[in-house]
């Protein structure tokens, strides 16, 4: 086992259509489950269920309100969190290059960590994700979003930490990358958590599969019926629109 959560919950500040606000309300509410080594879960739900805090929790860029969640037997708190995120690394569904090039992008977190191969595994990487040789000189402003997107997905694989966290990876990537991130993922030996939207990439990447709704998980799952579950998401996001209208 590689993380495990227990009964974990997250209290946040909301505010209702009416514009009242409301102390305590919970995010995310006694979410419990295990990550094993090797991995690949799709985590999905209606927007606002609570997937993307629960990656934020997973990386320590959030703290619960409640519960406990670990990492290999060891309470989260008790790992330095910079520690934490280098084994439990996320990328965000907008990510940043922080003004550096894309080579000097994909090289910082290994020069951080000292690595004497840093530049056999940068190279090694370019070529798995087949990046551009043209894209390496340039700066973030002279990329696409989904050119970022594919370049900080690079980067995280680079580091070969033991969970990926992605937050909607193939949301700004064209169908040609979408398609070649499914067969890379296929072979990265790192757990990999991803949220998507995207039903038909969560239905060939997920070998598990789990559904959040309103912040509670209400399902954890090797076999689905994707129809009935988009169905379901659906149906939920109608009626939460409503209430706003």
């Amino acid at each position: 086992m590689l993380i495990r959560l227990e009964q974990v919950s997250l209290a946040a500040g909301r505010v209702t259509k009416k514009g009242t606000p409301i102390t305590g309300f919970e995010v995310l509410r006694n979410i419990s489950f295990e990550v094993n080594k090797g991995d690949r879960i799709a985590i999905v739900g209606a927007s606002g269920s609570g997937k993307t805090t629960l990656l934020k929790l997973l990386n320590r860029l959030a703290e619960p309100s409640a519960g406990s969640i670990e990492f290999e037997g060891k309470r989260y708190q008790d790992i330095p969190v910079l520690q934490l995120r280098q084994q439990v690394l996320y990328v965000a569904q907008e990510p940043k290059l922080f003004g550096m090039t894309v080579r000097e992008a994909l090289s910082y977190p290994l020069k951080l960590r000292n690595l004497k191969d840093f530049d056999q595994r940068v190279n090694d990487g370019i070529e798995r994700m087949n990046i551009p040789r043209d894209w390496l000189g340039r700066s973030e402003l002279e990329l696409s979003t989904g050119e970022r997107q594919w370049i900080a997905i690079a980067r995280a694989l680079i580091c070969q930490p033991a969970v990926l966290l992605f937050d909607e990876p193939i949301a700004n990537l064209d169908a040609n990358r979408s398609e070649a991130l499914l067969k890379i993922l296929a072979q990265v030996d790192s757990t990999v958590l991803a949220v998507t939207h995207q039903f038909e990439w969560a239905e060939r990447f997920g070998e598990r599969v789990l559904q959040l709704q309103q912040g509670q998980l209400i399902r954890d799952d090797h076999r689905v019926n994707w129809e009935d579950m988009k169905r379901s998401i659906s149906q939920v996001e109608a009626e939460e629109a409503a209430e706003w209208d």
